[in-house]
């Protein structure tokens, strides 16, 4: 007997805005001039907060810090996409998301200082504090995405992670469970190429990452993470897909780290700088900027005035999260659980007590 195809598949690619500048018009979802503004502005604000990050760890004001230049669109453009009501999972490299979705400056900040009260999240935002350790944060989604879901309540979950977490086993067991239950919730993997030295090719045999999602039964597709129309446009459709019944989606967002993985490595080690320079020009910000201009909503004053108020704003943060006062010793045992063990209760009289 003749073989038979049990299942084929196909991985679509979506790009809206090319290097030049130049978008597709059949594909780019409805924006108003001040919609495309904002996400320039939250663009510019995002590197600019990611710069001084940098420097501040240079002078030994922040702790280890992990670095998203050349990753703002996949960030900036998925997060755009959200309604209130939907819960975001970020790992660590996702400060852009925090940023777009109106998380306070001064708290990031605060957080890569070392005060863990940094991720006290404010009321009403619906976004957990970063997760450090890799891909564990995608079974929390799955399973929000699940509760809500037997609540019928027609909200959405999302999990932020890199190529390197779809080598965990986190990763497959939040995906699998997630097809199984036809859970309302959106994996987004940024595939930054490398995972710490490891590159993408040594993470998979898979062609993309996107792929993925057909062994545990729903779609995946991949976009030109550099492009935020693309990734605006392909979350914004996973979300309406979920909340109306359609189930999960895994997007790979295709772009770049352009820094080395974080503030305890060095990248010169393992990549060349050809490679880094060849990315360059795709740029997001340098691509927005570029179809702005063409429309005319971009022009050397306007750019100028954006990154001094985005600066000013980076700035105030800056001196917000440096003049906190330090936490009270108490809070280390606060928050831990739902109410003191024996053993936390103990621990905290000896520190009220203090030495002998």
């Amino acid at each position: 007997m003749p073989e038979q195809v049990i299942e084929s598949f196909e991985v679509e690619r979506l790009r809206i805005l090319n290097e030049k500048g130049e978008a597709d018009s059949s594909l780019m979802p409805s924006f108003s001039p001040d919609e495309i503004k904002k996400m320039y502005g939250l663009l510019v604000l995002s590197r600019i907060f990611d710069e001084r990050a940098l420097s501040l760890q240079g002078e030994g004001r922040l702790g280890t810090y992990a670095s998203f230049r050349g990753q703002e669109a996949s960030q900036v453009g998925s997060a755009l996409a959200f309604d209130p009501s939907d819960w975001i999972f970020p790992s660590y490299r996702e400060s852009a998301v925090f940023i777009s979705r109106g998380y306070p400056l001064d708290r990031l900040y605060q957080f890569w200082s070392g005060d863990e009260r940094g991720m006290r999240v404010p009321d009403g935002l619906n976004i957990l504090p970063i997760s450090i350790p890799v891909s564990t944060h995608i079974l929390h989604a799955t399973g929000a995405a699940m509760a809500a879901k037997i609540k019928k309540e027609k909200t959405a979950a999302a999990a932020y992670f890199g190529d390197g977490a779809t080598s965990k086993g986190d990763f497959h067991e939040g995906l699998n469970f997630a097809g199984v239950y036809n859970a309302p919730v959106v994996f987004i993997c940024q595939n930054n190429q490398w995972a710490i030295s490891l590159p993408r090719e040594r993470q998979t045999a898979s062609r993309t990452i996107a792929q993925k999602a057909l062994a545990y039964g729903f779609a995946g597709i991949q976009v030109d993470g550099n492009d935020v129309f693309a990734v605006y446009k392909a979350t914004k459709d996973a979300l309406e897909k979920a909340k109306e019944g359609g189930g999960p989606t895994l997007i790979e967002c295709y772009t770049y780290r352009m820094g080395h993985h974080t503030t305890a490595d060095d990248s010169t080690r393992y990549r060349i700088a050809e490679e880094v320079e060849s990315w360059k020009e795709k740029d997001p910000i340098l691509r927005l900027a570029r179809y702005m201009e063409k429309n005319g909503l971009l022009n050397e004053e306007s750019k100028k005035s954006i990154a001094e108020e985005a600066g000013k704003k980076i700035d105030e943060a800056v001196s917000g999260a440096e003049s906190m006062p330090p936490p009270d010793l108490e809070e280390m045992f606060t928050y831990t659980y739902h109410s003191l063990s024996h053993r936390e209760r103990k621990e905290m009289r000896e520190i009220s007590d203090g030495p002998g």
